[in-house]
């Protein structure tokens, strides 16, 4: 009978560095009941008492050449569980929070697919949360796994693949940041990552831009129509455009920069646009979903009292209960000013990955941003103003190129930009996680990344 015990595997990371551990569990018929396709969940340790959680689901097809893509959701602190069950991962959990249906047009029909619980204190990893206070420290520990997974004999033959990038929310940070950090090599014994795609859904660039979309968002959602009335909208407009508003103090971050005072004035700056801007835009409304009661919330959450059950953290090797959206992690983002600790956690901080996202558009990686329409919180007004903001090659060429409707077997599914390799989509009839949504437009928009197509009809 299967006991789930998680097998220590010791490599040396670098020359000279100490031995780094990873606990597995192979095969643990949990989620991924496909004949022949290998999972493999357990921890990464990346330093000192902090134990990384990730669990891998080989491709179900192509087993010899299908891309690796890593999977990051956002908060900063919210699990990759939420991926996994919630959107596009091998298995949906039933209503009876205690068994899996196969998903159909789950990612890992194309992909191998690993998801990551990051930073420490996210989900099932557990440890010393006191290392990683920022986006920018976060993208070491990141890189350090795959440094340990890619040298070890479970994964070294995935280290060669064409590595895809796929994160949303906070993601909009994690993205240009992460990406920087996995192919950038430390030295020469460091194992190269081929990253060839950058995929962000719904995600959290810039404050500035995003904070103004919080109000023409709730004055005109297009499709939905005005979410706020009047005097709550000309509030809003004052707290924004006021003396000492929330444009006022997020320039006041910007110029701050990383000085020693940023800190506060980048936290002081973001408090006071999401009391007086994003609370007033979301009221009445699932922040990430608007078409939605809240009280009652789809996709449900039925994975999580699964991942509690004793029987499963045993197959799976997990060592302690599982938190979605832990505060730990979030409220040490708080102190650098990268993020506002809330414990409902709208994505957010007062800080800009403009710059860094445009670098990468320069270097022409193929980049698909895109978001669901029925999102408030990172709603695709904001995206879009921010991709129309990025200093790039293709700026000039995106702002004059219409929206195109993509459509599935004659249905229109998303409105799309196109330039070279990056493309802007608006994906219809969607919230926050956007292939919960609309699973099957997610699968095929996800194929047509990984053949470097521009996005289209089918």
């Amino acid at each position: 009978m299967f006991l789930g015990t998680l097998i220590p595997v010791r490599i040396a990371l670098l020359a000279g560095a100490n031995p780094s551990v990873i606990r597995y569990v192979k095969n643990s018929e949990i989620c991924e009941t496909t004949p022949n396709v290998t999972q493999i969940s357990g921890y990464v340790d990346v330093g000192t008492n902090m134990s990384m959680w990730f669990w891998f689901f080989e491709s179900r097809n192509s087993l010899e050449t299908a891309p690796f893509t890593l999977w990051l959701n956002g908060g900063p602190g919210c699990s990759s569980m939420i991926g996994l069950f919630k959107e596009n991962g091998p298995c949906l959990v039933n209503a009876d929070r205690n068994s899996t249906t196969l998903n159909p047009y789950s990612w890992n029909n194309l992909s191998n697919m690993i998801y990551i619980n990051q930073p420490i204190g996210t989900g099932f990893s557990y440890g010393n949360t006191d290392m990683v206070n920022s986006t920018e420290t976060a993208a070491s520990y990141v890189w350090t796994a795959f440094q340990v997974l890619f040298e070890s004999q479970l994964f070294w033959k995935y280290a060669s693949r064409e590595f895809i990038f796929a994160t949303e929310s906070y993601g909009g940070h994690y993205g240009p940041s992460f990406q920087n950090r996995l192919i950038a090599s430390g030295g020469i014994d460091d194992i190269p990552i081929v990253v060839k795609a950058l995929m962000i859904n719904n995600g959290w660039f810039d404050p500035l831009i995003q904070n103004i979309a919080w109000l023409n968002f709730a004055t005109h959602a297009p499709g939905y129509g005005q979410l706020q009335p009047d005097e709550v909208l000309k509030d809003m407009s004052n707290a924004l455009y006021g003396s000492n508003g929330c444009i006022v103090q997020e320039k006041a971050c910007y110029a701050a920069g990383h000085s020693t005072s940023s800190n506060r004035i980048c936290q002081d700056a973001d408090d006071y646009c999401i009391d007086n801007i994003y609370y007033p835009a979301v009221e009445g409304y699932d922040q990430h979903d608007l078409r939605q009661n809240l009280s009652i919330l789809s996709p449900p959450e039925y994975y999580m009292d699964y991942l509690r059950e004793k029987h499963v953290m045993e197959k799976i090797g997990a060592e302690v209960k599982y938190e979605e959206c832990a505060n730990a992690p979030m409220e040490q983002f708080a102190k650098t000013g990268d993020a506002s600790f809330c414990p409902t956690f709208p994505p957010r901080d007062a800080r800009t990955w403009l710059p860094q996202l445009s670098a990468l558009a320069n270097s022409e990686m193929k980049i698909l941003i895109w978001a669901g329409d029925a999102d408030i919180n990172c709603n695709w007004l904001g995206s879009h103003a921010s991709v129309l903001a990025m200093d790039w090659y293709g700026n000039k060429t995106l702002h004059n190129t219409p929206f195109t409707n993509m459509t599935i077997n004659g249905i229109p599914v998303a409105a799309v930009q196109n330039v070279d390799n990056f493309s802007f989509v608006w994906v219809y009839a969607a919230g926050h996680l956007v292939p919960a949504f609309q699973p099957q437009v997610a699968l095929e928009i996800f194929l047509q990344v990984i053949q470097k197509e521009q996005l289209h009809s089918v």
